[in-house]
């Protein structure tokens, strides 16, 4: 099992997957858990095997914020306690599944895998954007590979000239632009491009073929996988704050599933041409090139490769060292990093 850091908020599942009396298994850190939503509106996270003979709950009855196991009708409560032993009147003390801190936000369930004392909420990082009324569409994909390696992926947005070509026909902006790692006092690491009078892209239909813009592509990473694509446009030569026309903003939450596999939560704009576009950079690109690192690396920790380090890895080598502390931190039994 991996060496995970448990004192962090992980996302768990979009809101819109669990809604009514919905049960979602889905394998989170290694332990196949149990999601629903409870009476209240509020979510139970629960590890999804039942004490007595390891079966399934979510295949189990629900009545109300109670659970039956499927095998033997034992009953547990939304605290995982059981409160029905169909067989006898005594319930042994130790028939209890195990629960976590769960959080409904930005549309999004938020979970809690380490101490539930240190649970505050107030650590979520800020997806506000995700708050947006217009439609949008939000999806999961599995990708078999680890997490950092996804992480890795996201923070070093180079890779774009040579995997994504076609798709996002940065034609060359990337090698002319300035690239900036940071370290912020909310607990992010930012990777950030810049791009400075450069041509308009051909998406852009509703500009002048001769217009010239200064662009943008910031990505904004909270442990332990937690990520904020902002891409923006303005006239070259005016500030961020002028640009004519609104950016693009999309999460990239990643969550382990195992070691070597992760959930990737992401959004895209409604529409087949959106569907497509992100099935081709998802599917046909990127996962192909992540999984074939990850049956290259396989169980031999990152660094024991002794990988070869470029001024773009700064970022993803930040964030790779953050883990690091976080979990030596962790072991030490100090307090979870402050997010806004």
């Amino acid at each position: 099992m991996a060496d995970y850091v448990r004192n962090l908020w992980y996302m768990a599942a979009w809101e819109e997957e669990v809604v009514g009396d919905a049960r979602l298994p889905r394998t989170l850190l290694d332990e196949p858990m149990l999601i629903y939503r409870k009476e209240d509106g509020g979510y139970v996270m629960m590890s999804d095997r039942c004490p007595h003979r390891l079966a399934p709950l979510h295949k189990g009855q629900r009545s109300g914020d109670t659970i039956a196991c499927p095998y033997h009708g034992l009953e547990f409560n939304a605290a995982g306690q059981c409160t029905r032993n169909p067989f006898s009147d005594l319930i042994p003390p130790h028939a209890r599944v195990k629960t976590y801190p769960a959080v409904g936000r930005y549309g999004v369930i938020w979970f809690w895998p380490g101490d539930a004392d240190q649970a505050d909420d107030s650590l979520i990082p800020n997806f506000a954007a995700l708050d947006d009324p217009k439609p949008i569409v939000r999806g999961r994909m599995n990708f078999g590979a680890n997490y950092e390696i996804i992480s890795d992926n996201l923070l070093d947005l180079s890779h774009v000239e040579f995997i994504h070509p076609e798709s996002f026909r940065t034609e060359g902006k990337i090698f002319a632009g300035q690239y900036d790692a940071e370290e912020t006092a909310d607990g992010a690491i930012w990777s950030r491009w810049s791009m400075f009078n450069t041509i308009r892209p051909a998406w852009l239909e509703h500009l002048p073929a001769n217009t010239r813009l200064d662009e943008w592509i910031d990505m904004r990473w909270h442990a332990p996988a937690s990520m904020l694509l902002h891409i923006g446009f303005t006239h070259a030569g005016t500030p961020r704050e002028a640009a004519p026309f609104p950016g693009m903003i999309n999460p990239h939450i990643i969550t382990p599933e195992t070691a070597t596999s992760s959930h990737y939560f992401y959004t895209r704009d409604p529409g087949d041409e959106s569907e497509a576009l992100a099935n081709q950079v998802f599917e046909d690109e990127d996962r192909p090139m992540l999984e074939w690192i990850q049956r290259t690396m396989g169980d031999r920790d990152f660094w024991d490769w002794k990988p070869v380090i470029l001024n773009v890895d700064a970022a993803g080598i930040r964030a790779r060292r953050r883990l690091m502390k976080l979990r030596r931190a962790e072991q030490a039994g100090a307090e979870p990093l402050a997010a806004e």
